[in-house]
């Protein structure tokens, strides 16, 4: 039998790690947290080579005090909780005390840091978990992390890095989602010398989303606000024109950070059904605030999942606020005519606007102190006791001499660098705007003026005003009102109103049959019958009546009133094939609403004329649904086209 043996710390904290570190964003994620938790306005975040090579991050936060700094790097040390009680209440981003530990453990880090009162502050050197030198130096106030060769010493996990270009895609993608989550921060990320991301700290959580997402995105936001007993959520919501294929844009902060959850993604887009398209998700970028005893952040080492103690609460009101969020404007999809495709826009920052490297800041500030320190010292002799002295150390003094000699390689690298100087920065202290030329005449828009809009299409007040011009290719109606043209599918439109109309009349268990004579045979495979067996009392709440005729033949003698001339035979098979996907944890409901789904093939197809006063009365039923801007399949009903855009393709406006 093997022996059982205690691993050496080494072994240990490498283990550790990989459950921490498991490529370079995941350095990032903790380095910057911690810059957040110690009170940081500013956090710059540098990488170079994807991070493998080099990973900078420096704050102005409170610093670590000398003598704290080997503890810091010690397993499970912490400055956030003190006993397992803390747990329950923790309101900092981190807390296993892990981070430092781990990173350390698989790279060689740099740390130089300051304490506000401190005169001079300390740099800290660990390679591969051992400690190589801890002395005095000049530093601005906070803290910066260097952290060079990842996974230096375990190669066997560094070949399983993907390429710089894609592992900088995952910081880059980390630090905007830490910069969504904390807009009254200043973050700044340079990959390779390049700005990719610089946020003014206005705590404009828009200015921010407009800035990452670019103006597409950020014209067409709902704002979203609600409290609850449970919890409370603001942010913004996308329109359902911007979804997307994945879940990238899905972005949900608990208490401030950034985490990943089923839970939360399953409101989101269970609000959405009906909205879109299958297989397509919604942008989001909400912040909710729960307290701490109802959720559980202790659950994986990188803190990216969380339990939830009232999950099923959390679920209903969060899907209803979205929802009722959704419902309570108007979503007609703008089609804009453009001329060539936008370009998403980023400001490109002139050169004396960067501020200048670390090191550069930290030599003029030791040059002033070095040019001071005489009459520093004799002011501080004269306000001591005369028995603790008070001259700076000579060694000291000369430690910071020799530093402002240096010429740092860092620091060359900088200055010999070209930087775009095309165009100046957004300032920071004033609101993100654009120019939109309408003519000869330029208009200020800000984002907040994204918001307005103007009368509903589909009310009641703006009924009278239709003016119902034609159907084109006896599948689309054409409908002017106010400054805009509309065109209304009318299949999907037909969809839409017999798919909500079922879905009442289930609630409402008002359902009206038509009898047929003779009435339907149906012969059926045995798993046909199955699935008709099992879901029989819901084929009759929409006005089937079905009847074993003996062996696996079966009679229709009734089918639902509201089929149109559509074959009775043909969509109940239907049915029955669309009910063989329906799994064992579906609940009723959600049997009706597939059932009501494949119903709505009794709507009038295209090339299929109507007359005016049919279009009237769908206009007038399409008024009486919830969201009649979607089939159910999540395809536009309606889409419009401004009169500006119509006169800029004809060039009347240039």
């Amino acid at each position: 039998m093997p022996q059982i043996e205690l691993l050496d710390e080494n072994t240990i904290d490498k283990i550790a790690a990989g459950e921490v570190v498991e490529r370079p964003a995941s350095v990032v994620k903790e380095l910057a947290e911690n810059a957040i938790d110690a009170g940081a306005t500013a956090v710059t975040v540098e990488i170079r080579d994807g991070g493998t090579t080099l990973i900078r991050i420096t704050d102005n936060g409170c610093g670590i005090e000398k003598e704290q700094i080997p503890i810091a790097f010690y397993r499970h040390s912490t400055s956030k909780i003190r006993s397992v009680e803390d747990l329950m209440t923790i309101s900092s981003l981190g807390f296993r005390g892990e981070a430092l530990s781990s990173i350390s453990s698989v790279s060689q880090v740099e740390l130089i840091t300051k304490t506000p009162d401190a005169f001079t502050g300390s740099r800290y050197i660990i390679e591969g978990g051992k400690e190589i030198s801890l002395e005095e130096i000049g530093a601005p106030n906070g803290t910066t992390f260097l952290v060079k060769n990842l996974f230096y010493n375990t190669p066997a996990r560094r070949k399983f890095l993907k390429t710089p270009q894609t592992e900088a895609g995952y910081i880059s993608d980390m630090m905007e989602r830490i910069a969504l989550s904390h807009p009254e921060i200043s973050f700044k990320f340079i990959n390779n010398g390049q700005i990719r991301l610089h946020t003014s700290g206005n705590g404009q959580l828009k200015d921010i989303i407009y800035h990452i997402y670019g103006r597409d995105i950020a014209a067409n936001l709902l704002e979203i606000s609600g409290e609850f007993d449970e919890f409370s959520v603001s942010g913004y919501i996308g329109k359902p024109v911007i979804s997307r294929g994945n879940r990238n844009f899905e972005s949900y902060f608990i208490n401030s950070r950034y985490i990943k959850s089923s839970l939360i993604s399953k409101a989101i887009e269970d609000a959405y059904h009906g909205f879109m398209m299958q297989h397509k998700y919604p942008f989001t970028v909400l912040s909710l605030t729960i307290d701490g005893k109802l959720v559980d952040v202790n659950v994986h080492p990188n803190k990216m999942e969380l339990r939830f103690s009232n999950g099923e609460q959390l679920y209903t009101r969060l899907a209803g606020l979205i929802s009722d969020t959704l419902r309570s404007r108007e979503l007609i999809t703008d089609v804009a005519v453009k001329d060539e495709k936008p370009v998403k826009q980023k400001p490109v920052y002139d050169k004396k606007d960067i501020p200048e490297p670390f090191e550069t800041r930290r030599r003029e500030q030791l040059r002033e102190a070095v040019k001071t320190a005489p009459a520093a010292e004799a002011a501080d002799r004269d306000a001591r006791p005369p028995e603790t002295g008070g001259s700076l150390p000579e060694d000291t003094l000369n430690k910071i001499r020799r530093y402002v000699k240096q010429d740092s390689p860092y620091e060359r690298k900088y200055e010999n660098r070209e930087t775009p100087k095309e165009v100046s920065p957004v300032p920071e202290s004033e609101p993100v705007r654009e120019e939109i030329r309408y003519g000869e005449t330029a208009v200020q828009t800000s984002l907040s003026d994204y918001d307005t809009e103007q009368t509903k299409l589909l009310s009641r007040e703006a009924r009278p005003k239709h003016r119902i011009i034609g159907q084109l290719f006896e599948t689309y109606w054409l409908v002017e009102f106010q400054d805009k043209f509309y065109m209304i599918d009318q299949h999907a439109a037909h969809e839409k109103v017999l798919y909500e109309q079922t879905m009442e009349n289930y609630r409402k268990k008002e359902f009206t049959s038509q009898m047929i004579s003779p009435p339907i045979l149906l012969s059926l495979t045995m798993q046909e019958e199955v699935l008709l067996k099992k879901h029989l009392a819901d084929f009759e709440k929409l006005g089937f009546e079905i009847s074993s005729f003996g062996g696996k033949e079966y009679t229709v003698s009734a089918v639902p009133g509201n089929l149109y001339g559509l074959n009775g035979q043909t969509l109940l098979l239907e049915l029955i094939d669309e009910l063989g996907s329906v799994s064992e944890r579906d609940t009723p409901d959600m049997v009706m609403e597939k059932i009501a789904s494949m119903s709505c093939k009794a709507a009038v197809k295209g090339n299929q004329k109507l007359s005016r006063p049919e279009i009237e009365k769908l206009i007038d039923d399409l008024l009486e649904l919830e969201n009649p801007y979607f089939c159910p399949h999540g395809r536009p009903v309606i889409i419009s086209m401004s009169k500006y855009e119509i006169e800029k393709k004809f060039k009347r406006i240039v």
